[in-house]
């Protein structure tokens, strides 16, 4: 059974951001990791590959050089092989990373794609499903349990008010929920194996995508006006009137 799965570089949520005089996230000033989601999506892809025959799980990230870090730690956590598209990320939208991920599947021929629901940073909650809908296969969103059967899998995901189950035939798009499973940490031995294993570096040309194409652009960041101090009021009328003609609440 053959897995790919994301293992996404983003600003860590922990890290206070700071912006440059053009709207830019200042890198120097923050640290990164892999996305949590996608630490969830590569423990469930190598629980999957530890009960599967012929199992292989492959570890993708789309960015720059530094994305190596993560898929080192996708492959220390037990992922087998890598595979790292380099671009810059400003150069990219969700539309381009899901067709990315698209040809690398058309190349690869998984079973089985998992990704995180969402990306920390920018929040999207789109490649999963454009990536289903541009393969044709099967998707599963939101998964919090996973169970495979034959030839597929029965998936409980998260809905509004409840949970939802499904049943997707193989090949299908999982994306996967924070309940799903807690990550390994990777061993040393881990972190060992992980420098022999074959990473390989790609350019968006490789795979036939123009990032040119982009659809959906960042113009410019900015930090949230400073909170203003409260106030004490000694009425409730003059609470009231101020709620209507200073907050506009009511």
């Amino acid at each position: 059974m053959k897995i790919l799965v994301t293992a996404k570089r983003v600003t860590d949520p922990d890290s206070k951001l700071s912006l440059t005089k053009d709207g830019r996230i200042d890198d120097d000033a923050v640290d990164f990791k892999m996305n949590p989601f996608c630490e969830i999506a590569v423990e469930e892809a190598i629980a999957i590959a530890e009960d599967a025959d012929d199992p292989e799980v492959i570890a993708v990230a789309i960015g720059d050089s530094d994305a190596t870090k993560e898929i080192r730690t996708a492959l220390a956590m037990g992922a087998d092989r890598g595979i790292l598209v380099e671009c810059d990320e400003e150069e990219l939208d969700s539309d381009l990373v899901a067709r990315l991920l698209q040809k690398l599947c058309e190349r690869e021929k998984p079973d089985l794609v998992i990704l995180g629901k969402q990306a920390v940073d920018g929040d999207n909650n789109q490649v999963g499903q454009l990536l289903a809908e541009y393969l044709g296969w099967p998707q599963a969103t939101f998964a919090y349990k996973v169970e495979l059967t034959d030839g597929g899998a029965t998936v409980q995901r998260e809905v509004d008010g409840g949970v939802e189950t499904v049943e997707v035939d193989f090949p299908a798009v999982l994306t996967t929920d924070l309940r799903l499973n807690e990550p390994r940490y990777a061993s040393l031995p881990g972190i060992m194996k992980a420098k022999r294993k074959p990473l390989e570096e790609l350019e968006p040309s490789d795979l036939g995508i123009d990032l040119s194409e982009i659809k959906v652009q960042t113009v410019k960041l900015a930090l949230p006006p400073a909170r203003a101090a409260g106030q004490i009021v000694k009425s409730v009328e003059e609470l009231v009137a101020k709620l209507a003609t200073e907050a506009k609440v009511i």
